[in-house]
């Protein structure tokens, strides 16, 4: 399996992060792919690569929550590093009305910017997106040129929203939402082909039952992985065998 978003660089993790790799290898999760944050993690990031290179997995780009007062300077240092060294994607990238209502037009701003680099550099794109389908999907409408594939990143949509996503070629990450009794999504996504579909932790956030309410971790995918069996009714080695490679045509790893 594939954890096709996790956190791992955060210093919730920096007393066991050996521990929590073991432990993901050893329920099947092989390779790690972790998304940028702001300028502030970005060494963090790169001293996990170091010491994991052949499971860590690289993205670069500015949170929709770190776009504030300074976000040129902070897109400045996206540019700066999409154009030094090779990464996996450019994320996470989007809106984010949940928590940042007041910064919506330089939300918007930053979010149609990184699009256009990663048409450039010719990468796909992993979406955060709270409280901000609409938003999100007006930026989206408005490219110019093919849109990158890429990643709905813990979708919570609906099935219709769900349904527009795919319609313009991206695909739908799915967490430890679709086991919450809450979660709403595990009502129709077996409506979805899973040929869309990607697995992901969003480590240390939204851990999945029997954890939720914990820290979250990537070894925890397995139990996401369970989750989508059963509502697809299909075996765990198939849908092992399909978001994974799903989740490698994305990354093209």
């Amino acid at each position: 399996m594939i954890d096709t978003h996790t956190h791992l660089y955060l210093p919730e993790f920096d007393q066991d992060i050996d521990g929590v790799i073991e432990r993901a290898v050893a329920c099947g999760v092989q390779e790690f792919y972790l998304p940028a944050i702001d300028s502030a993690t970005s060494q963090a990031m790169y001293a996990l690569e170091l010491r994991y290179p052949q499971r860590i997995h690289l993205m670069m780009g500015l949170h929709p929550t770190s776009v504030q007062e300074n976000y040129a300077q902070e897109l400045d240092h996206v540019y700066r590093e999409l154009s030094r060294r090779p990464f996996s994607a450019v994320g996470e990238i989007g809106i984010d009305l949940y928590w940042q209502k007041d910064t919506l037009s330089w939300q918007q701003e930053a979010f149609a910017q990184q699009i256009k680099w990663a048409q450039e550099f010719e990468l796909p794109i992993v979406i955060h997106c709270r409280d901000s389908f609409d938003e999100i999907f007006e930026v989206l409408d408005s490219v110019k040129g093919p849109l990158p594939k890429g990643i709905f990143h813990c979708f919570t949509g609906t099935l219709e929203q769900a349904n527009h996503i795919i319609g313009l070629g991206l695909s739908l990450g799915i967490g430890g939402v679709a086991t919450f009794k809450n979660g709403k999504i595990d009502q129709f996504l077996n409506q979805i082909p899973m040929e869309h579909i990607v697995l992901e932790t969003d480590s240390p956030y939204l851990a999945p039952v029997p954890f939720r309410g914990k820290r979250n971790e990537s070894s925890y995918l397995y139990h996401i992985a369970q989750r989508v069996a059963g509502l697809y009714d299909y075996a765990l080695t198939q849908v092992d065998q399909v978001t994974t490679a799903n989740a490698r045509a994305i990354f093209k790893s």
